[in-house]
């Protein structure tokens, strides 16, 4: 599998305060602040994201995660060549799918999951 790039997902309460938070600690300003992400680099092939904990409520179905969807803390955003075939290779290792491969209003297409440890993958391709 070849990765081309890597984000680390938080989901988040307040996407200003922690953008604020995350600029003074990295000392660096984000590669995108709009109203449901805030991005930084961290290196060339790693961003870090901020999500507001309702954003992924938008984007998945909450009948498919835990119990307490408030639990989910973070995800493992994966940028592949093939994101059908790892996501495949998730569920048949034990994940569950929360969201088939679908084209995502921010240019790529995206498959999730829930990981048996209870962290969102999420394997893309840009399109």
């Amino acid at each position: 599998m070849s990765i081309a790039r890597t984000h680390l997902i938080l989901y988040v309460r307040d996407q200003d305060a922690s953008a604020v938070f995350y600029r003074r600690v990295l000392g660096t300003e984000p590669l995108l602040d709009v109203p449901g992400m805030t991005e930084f680099a961290l290196s060339d092939g790693a961003v870090l994201g901020l999500m507001p904990e309702a954003g992924i409520a938008r984007l998945l179905r909450w009948e498919l995660l835990p119990d307490d969807p408030a639990a989910l803390r973070a995800e493992l955003y994966l940028v592949v060549q093939d994101p059908g075939a790892i996501h495949a290779r998730a569920l048949a290792a034990g994940a569950r799918e929360l969201s088939p491969l679908l084209p995502r209003d921010w240019g790529a297409e995206v498959a999730y999951s829930l990981a048996p440890d209870g962290y969102v993958l999420a394997f893309a391709r840009n399109t």
